[in-house]
């Protein structure tokens, strides 16, 4: 058993993220500024409302921690504004967690991230920075602040997210040659990280995640 904080716990990813790491049998902190209304009860399960952006709401998370799945996001709204949300988070994240000596870490972003960006095809480039860009521009930065890190990192880059149910049939691309956009189920994105946590095989790896 492991003692979790998930970051960004109240809706999508995070929120199934939580649902696994119950069913696994992890202890869990679920954290968002709307932790109040996740719906979920379970006596491994603490609510925890703050901001990912307040040092003291995050230290104060980091409480009794072993690990760390951090899967923040931003509205659609957002997305046509300056972000910057993912690298200051971050950025704080990594300074709390270096400083309780806390190693694991894994971190949602996205296909499109990093240098998963040379991978999307030209067809796709205009409307993905149209519409992603400011956002993906600044989860570069975050993904290149956690590889600078002395963290057990891993990175996970889902492609296009679906409602579905998890299929339990998805892959994990590891090798940039192999990398390619496509759709996966939040839940299956979910599946992946919990599976993570004691997997030392996926330390400083970044992986796609599709169907």
């Amino acid at each position: 058993m492991a003692r979790l904080l998930i970051m960004g716990a109240s809706k999508g990813i995070g929120l199934e993220s939580v649902r696994k790491a119950i069913n696994s049998r992890h202890r869990v902190k679920a954290f968002a500024r709307s932790a109040h209304t996740i719906s979920l009860d379970h006596p491994e399960l603490e609510k925890v409302r703050g901001n990912a952006l307040d040092q003291d709401d995050v230290n104060a998370a980091l409480k009794d921690v072993d690990v760390v799945v951090q899967t923040l996001g931003v509205g659609f709204k957002e997305l046509f504004a300056p972000v910057s949300l993912f690298s200051e988070a971050s950025k704080l994240l990594i300074s709390a967690m270096t400083a309780r000596g806390i190693k694991r870490l894994i971190c949602v972003t996205g296909f499109g991230a990093g240098d998963s960006s040379a991978s999307i095809s030209l067809l796709q480039r205009l409307p993905f920075d149209a519409v992603f860009g400011r956002a993906y521009a600044d989860k570069t930065i975050q993904e290149q602040l956690i590889k600078s890190s002395d963290l057990d990192w891993t990175i996970v880059r889902p492609g296009v997210l679906t409602g579905n149910v998890c299929a339990g049939r998805y892959q994990a691309l590891d090798q940039p040659s192999a990398w390619r956009n496509g759709i996966i189920a939040r839940s299956d994105v979910a599946d992946f990280c919990i599976k993570q946590i004691e997997n030392p095989a996926s330390f400083g790896i970044a992986y796609v995640l599709v169907k």
